[in-house]
């Protein structure tokens, strides 16, 4: 008889932005296999998510990975139900409109390894500033790279596990980094970027240190935020083959700026100011190879005659990747509806 940890992985109901949570099952005899890990349930009222008096929610389980950190471990992540089986609130995964996996999603998580004795991005000294920003971005050496042990371990944890990370680097700022997951689908892009997120605050755990998921971690100085750019595409973007397409997808985005701001991630007022390679939250524009920009058009897809992605680069590293396609989804359906009804006349 063989003992299998099960790691349920959840969002609470914190707001304005969510943490993880995680609790661990025991089952013997496991096929690993998602139809045999069972629903499971805990105490809403601990996590923001239920009343005391009526406390269980249930843990719906969405998708597994095998936990190459844990012997005989998976990693579960779940959706929160209410008590009758109705989407919790918090569950963001539930608006996802996108059942046929038409979207597919690249999510460039940034973030920042964080020293919490000294309240400082790891690297920089207990008193004043290091060296300004210029020589950190995708930098090697002890002088400018910090944490890449931490980073090289979560790596190697995430394609163990099967995430389809695409690559990391060093960011702009000390003890910045990124990593970029895709995944053709949604939902499966957010599972796979929330167990990724559980996945490097385990590791940190290790080496006594945190992750900062906040914008603007550093607050008004000269030190970029972090940001979690949504490269994103459907059929009708991946073959468009005309420029008037793109435009008109685009232009759908500008009159719904402050419904994609809501979910882009809490404090991003303080990221978004048009500065350091960003747009000003209140304001929406989009161009071919425009880091500036709202939404940047990639030189690849120009290239590719009108045939790629766009980049969404307003949400912040804190946004939930389930909320930012939901919403990115719906503004694109929008779009569609136009083209067909003017194709149509």
């Amino acid at each position: 008889m063989i003992k299998s940890k099960l790691e349920y992985i959840w969002l609470d109901g914190y707001k304005p932005t969510q943490s993880l949570r995680s609790k661990t099952k025991i089952v013997k005899d496991f096929s690993g296999k998602l139809e045999d890990v069972p629903m499971w349930s805990f105490d809403g009222s601990s996590t923001e998510q239920a009343e005391g008096n009526s406390s269980d929610c249930l843990l719906k389980p969405v998708a597994i990975f095998p936990d190459p950190g844990r012997k005989n471990g998976y990693l579960v992540m779940t959706e929160v139900l209410n008590a009758d089986g109705t989407a919790h609130e918090s569950n963001g995964r539930a608006i996802i409109d996108d059942d046929d996996n038409d979207f597919w999603f690249g999510f460039e998580q940034e973030y920042f390894l964080w020293n919490p004795e000294t309240d400082l991005p790891f690297g920089f000294p207990s008193n004043g500033f290091p060296a300004p920003q210029g020589p950190y971005y995708c930098s090697v050496g002890a002088k400018n790279a910090y944490g890449r042990e931490i980073i090289e371990e979560h790596l190697d944890l995430c394609l163990d596990a099967g995430i389809n990370v695409e690559g990391i680097n060093a960011e702009v700022a000390t003890g910045q980094w990124e990593f970029q997951i895709f995944a053709k689908g949604a939902k499966e892009a957010g599972d796979q970027v929330w167990i990724a997120r559980y996945l490097i605050e385990r590791t940190a755990e290790k080496y006594g240190l945190a992750i900062n998921w906040h914008p603007k971690p550093l607050g008004d100085t000269d030190w970029n935020g972090s940001g979690m750019h949504a490269n994103f595409s459907n059929s009708l973007l991946r073959g468009a083959g005309s420029k008037e397409v793109y435009e008109k997808v685009c232009d759908a985005f500008a009159p719904v700026v402050e419904e994609h701001i809501a979910v882009y991630g809490a404090d991003n007022d303080q990221r978004l100011t048009g500065k350091h390679e960003t747009q000003s939250i209140d304001q929406f524009s989009y161009g071919v190879s425009d880091r500036g920009a709202s939404i940047r058009i990639p030189v690849a897809t120009v290239e590719n005659g009108w045939k790629g992605w766009l980049e969404d680069r307003r949400p912040a590293s804190n946004g939930d990747p389930y909320k930012i396609a939901a919403r990115i989804i719906k503004t694109v359906k929008s779009s569609e509806i136009t083209l067909s009804e003017q194709k149509a006349a």
